[in-house]
């Protein structure tokens, strides 16, 4: 490390501070620097690089080093903000603009522990608590706190802090959010031990009807009126959710387990428990949102083919070989066999999110397999050698009767 003159102060602040004392692997660290001006840094060898505010490349190690500073809100939203960096900045007054206790405190390079606002507190009675009332001005932090909450499920939000939360989304303030921000933090929580947190949290405090208004009309709806005429959209939803986690899924398959029954929410009260059709009523749904939060290509790919299609997969047993091969073909699995386990998984963890059936193996992804691999088998050159004329019809026959013949043995 650089030699600081003595009047310089650094610490390591943030997650890696709350993880350490939570006995987990710290995977980051963040550094605020107290008494430096910019031309100190650039002195030392670091390379700045912030553009909202002075943060500073280590010559050696990349990491970040922002100097200590202070916000002052000057507008709506979670970049109107007016940064105040200078030496005579403190520590504690880096540390009270930060959002919750738990992410508040500052590690010395000889471990003493800076601790202003109750985090060490605050993470043995694992609570999430904000700071101060400047949380109320970052609308960006009612998604962090959600977030937190399926990383850390343990922990409960502080009454205070979901009332502000709720008082932020009740005055508007969460309505600043840009759609890039709203997707940036729901598939990172998406991602966490416990998503159903994410929702849970988010919908407690009102923001669920705000940023995914599709998935909140689904609490309150009947989710399967032959099997479970008792059990709500909503939190079949999440138990979905939290198999997939548990599975370790990726992204687009645990963002196509959101989306899977919205169209279920679309289903007139007065049809309800029925919702016949749901799957392709919900595809116009997964488009508008995928579409508002600038979902990414392969997220939303997934997400409209298992909308649609899931519904067959779970009755593929009961579908005839060329009922199999539509599926087979809607799903792409011939051209994009990674892209159809995908598919797959995702209608797996929609299995698996029922009561009871945890446990109980999802037999049509087998069923299927044995299906794409017979259609697999044949020789689509050798047809299109024998009947030039009319390819594709020529194909897509033998490869119903290969279904049907190796789905009979």
């Amino acid at each position: 490390m650089p030699g600081f003159p003595e009047r310089i102060k650094v610490y390591v602040v943030g997650g890696a501070v709350r993880d350490r004392l939570l006995g987990l692997a710290v995977q980051d660290r963040d550094y605020v620097v107290v008494g430096a001006t910019p031309e100190d840094m650039v002195h030392l060898g670091f390379r700045p690089v912030g553009k909202d505010f002075p943060v500073f490349l280590h010559p050696a190690t990349q990491a970040e080093y922002a100097l200590a500073r202070t916000e002052r809100k000057t507008a709506r939203g979670y970049k109107g903000f007016q940064v105040y960096a200078s030496p005579e900045v403190t520590l504690e007054e880096d540390l009270i603009r930060r959002d919750l206790t738990i992410n508040a405190m500052a590690e010395a390079a000889d471990g003493q522990i800076t601790d202003p606002y109750g985090g060490q507190r605050d993470l043995a009675e694992k609570i999430l608590r904000h700071v101060s009332p400047a949380f109320a001005e970052d609308p960006v932090r009612i998604l962090r706190v959600a977030r937190f909450a399926a990383r850390f499920p343990e922990f409960t939000v502080a009454p205070e802090t979901l009332a502000l939360m709720r008082e932020m989304v009740t005055n508007g303030e969460a309505d600043a959010l840009v759609p890039e921000r709203v997707w940036q933090e729901i598939s990172r929580g998406l991602m966490e031990t416990k998503p159903s947190r994410l929702l849970e949290v988010l919908r407690t405090c009102g923001a669920l009807a705000k940023l995914l208004p599709e998935v909140d009309t689904l609490f309150g709806v009947p989710q399967d009126p032959a099997k479970h005429p008792e059990v709500d959209t909503g939190v079949h939803l999440l138990r979905v959710l939290d198999w997939a986690a548990s599975q370790g899924h990726d992204l687009a398959v645990r963002y196509a387990a959101l989306v899977h029954d919205l169209g279920k929410g679309l289903t007139p009260r007065e049809h309800w428990p029925d919702h016949e059709g749901h799957e392709a009523a919900g595809m116009a749904a997964v488009r508008a949102l995928g579409t508002r939060l600038r979902v990414p290509t392969d997220c939303k790919e997934l997400a409209l083919a298992v909308a649609r299609w899931h519904g067959e997969a779970h009755r593929a047993d009961r579908l005839d070989a060329a009922g199999l091969l539509a599926l087979l073909e809607a799903t792409d699995a011939f051209r994009r066999p990674e892209r159809f386990e995908q598919f797959l998984l995702a209608c797996a963890d929609d299995h698996h999110g029922r009561p009871g059936f945890e446990t109980r193996p999802f037999a049509q992804a087998d069923h299927l397999h044995r299906a794409l691999a017979a259609a697999q088998a044949v020789d689509a050159g050798a047809i299109a050698a024998a009947a030039p004329d009319n390819i594709p019809a020529a194909i897509r026959a033998a490869r119903t009767a290969a279904i049907r013949m190796g789905l009979s043995d």
